[in-house]
């Protein structure tokens, strides 16, 4: 099936570059748009399976390995407020 629809030079210039940035030609790119929202249309929306979650998750902790290591302690709430109940500035000088 053909379909010829207008865009505003906004859109053709989003749609110029989502299609370039995925090395697509842009009816390609405009192709799996619209395939990927009528797909994710019929799926329920706001629940997430069990897969999707863990995924999600991973995702999420990508990465956090080079955070920094803090004690539980720096995370109490009373660590936060304890520089201002100490009448210390809570950035070092």
């Amino acid at each position: 099936m053909t379909i010829r629809i207008e865009l505003n030079p906004e859109i053709e210039a989003q749609l110029v570059a989502g299609a370039q940035a995925h090395g697509l030609a842009p009816e390609e790119y405009a192709e799996n748009i619209l395939r990927e929202a009528i797909t994710s249309q019929g799926e329920s929306q706001g629940k997430l399976s069990v897969e999707e979650l863990h995924a999600m998750l991973a995702a999420i902790a990508e990465g956090s390995e080079n955070l920094p290591k803090l004690p539980t302690t720096a995370l109490t709430r009373e660590s936060f407020y304890e520089a201002a109940l100490n009448g210390r500035n809570a950035v070092p000088d």
